[in-house]
């Protein structure tokens, strides 16, 4: 347990090679693009943000952006791993790869498991447009900080209500900066999340 009395985020890896049928030229297409507009990246102390994923056929399996990712301007497939299970309420997950997932992986998660019609989700982090939308648009609560298993439920609980469904888009409410948009693909994530940067 954390200090605040969170479980710790578990990931347990198995380190492969990436697999041929990987979409991982999708993934980075759109991550090149958001990495240029500061949309996912790394603090100066080197501590990476954002990230993307896309589900694999119709399971809740899916390719993710690895963890300390975010300083390299472009990926390969070295930089990405699939998540083969997870456990939303414990903060754990077993992923197989070159590369460990993140613990963001689980709020990616959370929306495959709630939305079957969900293919692909973009993590960025950009506090302006997060606080001009921040309860215009589905917002998890205060409460659910970032990397713990109130985040993950409280995505479920937005998308069970079926509050997020028509924007595809959740701004977190407990992440200064965390935006999250989702759709039917990767453009479609990508176009609504470009959407929501230019939203008044």
């Amino acid at each position: 347990m954390t200090s605040e009395g969170y479980t710790k985020f578990q990931c347990q890896w198995e380190k492969g090679e990436p697999k041929p049928d990987w979409p991982w030229e999708t993934l980075n297409f759109w991550r090149t693009k958001l990495y240029a507009l500061g949309l996912v990246g790394a603090l100066p102390d080197g501590v990476g943000f954002g990230n993307l994923s896309q589900r694999l056929g119709n399971s809740t399996q899916f390719l993710i952006s690895g963890t300390r990712t975010g300083k390299f301007p472009e990926l390969s497939r070295e930089h990405y791993t699939r998540v083969q299970t997870f456990d939303l309420a414990n903060n754990r997950l077993v992923c197989q790869g070159p590369i460990p997932a993140s613990s963001e992986s689980l709020s990616h998660a959370a929306i495959y498991q709630a939305e079957s019609a969900a293919k692909a989700v973009i993590h960025v982090h950009h506090r302006m447009t997060r606080e001009k939308l921040r309860d215009r648009f589905p917002t998890t609560g205060p409460q659910a900080g970032y990397g713990t298993p109130e985040i993950a439920l409280e995505i479920l609980r937005l998308l069970n209500e079926k509050k997020a469904q028509a924007s595809g888009l959740i701004i977190m409410g407990g992440h200064p900066d965390g935006i999250l948009a989702y759709g039917r693909d990767m453009d479609e994530a990508g176009r609504r999340l470009l959407a929501c940067l230019e939203t008044r």
